[in-house]
């Protein structure tokens, strides 16, 4: 199962990438969140090989996920892998300059069963499509904010 979702962001191209590689932003996000994140690689520079261990709560049950970065392209690509006891997945940032100071980003998550209990899962997840795809929608449309403000508030200090 795959989704996929498109924001328009009013920031120029390297800024979206830096900010998106900023990853202990993403880790403290999380953690506001109630997710537990640990760090398990030694990298010291963000690139293919990092990754981290995710604890948190869906649907009641306590959960883990790992995550890892399998290819970054500077300003044009973000690959990261996905995988829990019963989901494989992985996600695919796209980044595309419209202007010089107008980024599309292009997100596509691709989901996987590894279980029979995680295939009727998804069988559910299939049957709401249309309000899993608002919120994945609504969540993009927020990092895209996120961005927007930040570089803002860059511009207004001198970029």
């Amino acid at each position: 199962m795959h989704f996929i979702t498109k924001q328009d962001i009013e920031a120029p191209l390297d800024f979206v990438y830096r900010t998106l590689n900023e990853f202990d932003q993403f880790e403290r996000m999380a953690a506001r969140r109630g997710a537990e994140v640990e760090r398990i690689d030694r990298l010291r520079v963000p690139g293919p090989g990092a990754a981290w261990r995710l604890r948190f709560a869906f649907r009641g049950k306590p959960r883990l996920l790992t995550i890892r970065v399998d290819d970054l392209q500077e300003d044009s690509l973000m690959v990261f892998g996905l995988e829990s006891n019963t989901l494989d997945g992985s996600s695919r940032i796209d980044l595309a300059a419209l202007a010089p100071r107008r980024t599309r980003i292009t997100i596509l998550t691709e989901i996987r069963p590894r279980t029979l209990g995680a295939r009727v899962m998804l069988q559910s997840v299939r049957l709401a499509r249309g309000r899993v795809q608002k919120k994945v929608d609504g969540a993009s449309s927020k990092l895209a904010a996120m961005i927007e403000e930040r570089w803002r508030a860059v511009q207004r200090r001198g970029y």
